[in-house]
């Protein structure tokens, strides 16, 4: 088979590996249909990713394989799976868990202890587990990883369930269902960002605030009932949620200023730069704020069933379909959201 592999900067190329063999009778093996890239994806081809982060023990020189957000078809599955079987579609999640350690029974998918920490596909850190852009990736488990993608929902619209989109349904959804009405504030350079308005919107957020320097983003948070602004001046007390997603501190620093008295602060940049928060004003008014990968896993069921309802339009994001084939030549251009699809899915 063939695995997209990082090997540069800016560049990218299909390299042969070994067809994934189930291994246990407890694991599957898929076949990415409709696969995306994640909002880090342009910090690796970027080449910002692979300074090397002694304080946690990784780096992330290539080359490696690539990407972490697919729906997929069932391929194999070893002997006890219960929950999906070959032809099912399947969203992937991000991270590799087993469902049984204390951390997966606590929700804590991303801190699964039966594998290296920060286990993931498309990066080698936590192991090396491959890159959901490849021909088939093998699942270590099936049944506490895979969630069948329901029939009425598009494969390429919901491309990022296994990130991006459910990681943006629990940045917002349920501070909304404790403060309804919440005014929302977003700062944003990607999908995640565009996501969070639609999301937000249709949960009855009062006021969503959509900040970009991208026209063309700004342009369809508009579409999602959001007023937008190119930059932020810190609005003092002017929104009860923040979220940012940029992985620049700087502009994290001005979204916490923006909060009103202890408003809550959700950070899902990939902050591979340093900086300093302005902690006294956090302080003084009083700031929740969470700053981690998602526990994922967890969350793609309510994130689906809201995709189901009507009320949001995630395949707005998606700003182009291509073949697969097309990975090694586009997938280092700078776009939103490429879903890449595969011919036979």
């Amino acid at each position: 088979m063939r695995e997209l592999t990082y090997v540069a900067r800016h560049t990218v190329e299909w390299r042969e590996a070994p067809d994934p063999k189930l291994r246990a009778d407890q694991e599957a093996i898929v076949a990415p249909v409709a696969a995306t890239t994640c909002d880090v994806d342009s910090a690796i081809l970027a080449g910002h990713a692979t300074r090397r982060q002694p304080h946690i023990g990784y780096s992330m020189d290539p080359p490696f394989a690539l990407g972490h957000e697919c729906v997929a078809r069932v391929v194999e599955t070893g002997d006890t799976v219960t929950t999906v079987a070959p032809g099912d579609l399947v969203v992937v999640p991000w991270s590799l868990n087993c469902g049984t350690c204390g951390h997966c029974r606590a929700g804590l998918t991303a801190h699964c202890t039966a594998v290296p920490h920060m286990a993931m596909y498309g990066a080698p850190i936590g192991g090396s587990w491959g890159g959901l852009f490849s021909d088939l990736v093998r699942v270590p488990w099936a049944d506490a990883m895979l969630v069948p993608l329901p029939a009425d929902l598009d494969p390429v619209a919901m491309a990022s369930a296994g990130d991006n989109w459910s990681l943006s349904w629990r940045l917002v959804a349920p501070h909304l269902k404790d403060r309804p009405g919440a005014r929302v504030l977003v700062v944003a350079r990607g999908s995640i960002g565009l996501y969070v308005c639609d999301i937000a919107r249709a949960l009855g957020a009062s006021e969503v605030l959509y900040v970009d320097p991208d026209p063309g983003h700004r342009e369809i948070a508009r579409g999602y009932g959001a007023a937008t602004a190119e930059t932020l001046e810190p609005v003092r007390h002017g929104f009860d949620i923040a979220v940012e997603a940029t992985g620049r501190v700087g502009q994290l620093a001005l979204a916490v200023k923006s909060l009103a008295p202890e408003g809550i602060c959700e950070s899902a940049g990939n902050h591979f730069r340093p900086g300093e928060l302005p902690l006294l004003d956090m302080y003084l008014t009083g700031v929740t704020m969470r700053i981690a990968r998602d526990n994922v896993r967890n969350h793609i069921p309510d994130a689906l069933e809201l995709a189901r309802s009507g009320t949001v339009d995630p395949a707005r994001v998606v700003s182009h379909v291509l073949d697969w084939e097309q990975l090694p030549d586009t997938l280092p251009e700078k776009h939103l959201k490429p879903v890449f699809v595969r011919a036979d899915g």
